[in-house]
């Protein structure tokens, strides 16, 4: 259950746009409560976005680091979020029919979680990571309609 997909009617570049505007970071990933920084290099590899996590007032900053890039196709990135550990986070877009399909794949890296077996992580993150690809995938297709 590692990988997560969902098909988008946007287009790959459509998609990629958004991933690559790091100031709409906060309105895709869930739990990312605002974006503080976009370094200018964003999305190539060793660039970040720094940003925060939380509900106000328990908000804690940190970043997120592109580690690979292919412009249009891949994003693997490192999410920290100190004390509690870091996070390896590969997006990939696909061609799909007249769309694209979109997958997320998410793990612990470090910190305390990495104690749970990784099926038991890899359930827990589910949830999380389809609702993350649905904003994405509304941002890409920027409906005028519901």
């Amino acid at each position: 259950m590692g990988t997560i997909e969902r098909h988008t009617y946007a287009t790959p570049e459509q998609v990629w746009r958004v991933l690559a505007d790091g100031w709409t970071f906060a309105a895709w990933v869930v739990g990312a409560s605002r974006v503080r920084a976009v370094e200018p290099e964003w999305p190539a590899a060793g660039s970040r976005i720094h940003h925060s996590v939380g509900a106000w007032p328990a908000v804690l900053d940190d970043n997120t680091e592109v580690i690979e890039a292919e412009p249009g196709r891949r994003v693997l990135m490192q999410a920290r979020l100190r004390p509690f550990g870091q996070a390896r986070v590969d997006i990939t877009l696909r061609p799909d029919g007249s769309g694209t399909r979109i997958a997320m794949w998410e793990d612990v890296v470090s910190g305390p979680a990495t104690s749970a077996p990784q099926p038991i992580r890899q359930a827990a993150l589910a949830p999380r990571n389809k609702e993350t690809l649905l904003r994405l995938s509304l941002l890409a297709e920027r409906r005028t309609q519901p």
